[in-house]
């Protein structure tokens, strides 16, 4: 991963939205809400507090949930991105 986060930040692909219907119909991400879910793909090194590092929980990897409006949106190499800050991950899914 080119992009590094810094502090408590971290950066998250989204997983496709695209959807298929029994029919046959394929629904684009355009057509619906942005997805709520993603991949971590880099971890910041963690926040500064009195002086001391407190490191992330996530890891690169972990398969994470986060609202709609969270974070910044960011393309690079053509691909979709999202940075968001570790407090804004609501949870992670375990497979």
């Amino acid at each position: 991963m080119k992009i590094q986060p810094l502090g408590n930040r971290l950066v998250v692909q989204p997983l496709s939205a695209e959807q298929t219907l029994k029919s046959g119909i394929v629904i684009p991400d355009t057509a619906k809400e942005k997805p709520q879910e993603g991949k971590v793909m880099a971890v910041g090194p963690g926040e500064m507090k009195d002086g001391k590092r407190i490191p992330n929980e996530l890891k690169v990897g972990d398969h994470v949930l986060f609202e709609n409006w969270a974070g910044k949106e960011y393309k690079f190499e053509g691909v979709e991105y999202k940075i968001l800050r570790e407090d804004e991950v609501l949870g992670t899914i375990k497979k």
